[in-house]
């Protein structure tokens, strides 16, 4: 479900921002770059899509709930407006695939015993670097 889309309703607030980076004299003038904030319980997400989003979101998630993504990687308001809503539906989108289960295996006996085969191989490779006693 990686083409989530976003509800309106859900962000609260987009702020412009003036951002750093190319743009000469305009990035002193223009507040191109956008930050979302993003009512995280008014999305509806399920207990476990909530707890992997946490995960992915890290540091961009607040302790009231509120998802927070910045875009400053274009030079113009629209563009990073559009950036940052995609980079959110993305990671929404990230939080709804489920893990793949992990399978756990176990070596056969007979991997186990060439394991061990090999091991006093080696050992008795290295008691033989010892000193050679002439008595």
């Amino acid at each position: 479900m990686a083409d989530y889309v976003l509800p309106e309703s859900a962000i609260e607030e987009e702020r412009f921002l003036a951002a750093s980076g190319p743009g000469g004299q305009n990035v002193n003038k223009v507040a191109t770059a956008v930050q979302l904030r993003v009512a995280v319980f008014r999305l509806g997400l399920a207990p476990d899509v909530y707890q992997r989003l946490k995960t992915l979101a890290g540091t961009r998630m607040t302790a009231a709930g509120e998802l927070i993504v910045t875009a400053r990687k274009f030079r113009t308001q629209d563009a990073n407006r559009v950036d940052a809503r995609a980079r959110l539906a993305e990671l929404i989108g990230k939080a709804h695939e489920r893990p793949v289960r992990r399978v756990k295996t176990k070596p056969s006996k007979a991997a186990k015993a060439r394991r061990v085969d090999a091991k006093k191989g080696r050992s008795a490779i290295k008691a033989g670097r010892g000193r050679i006693d002439l008595d």
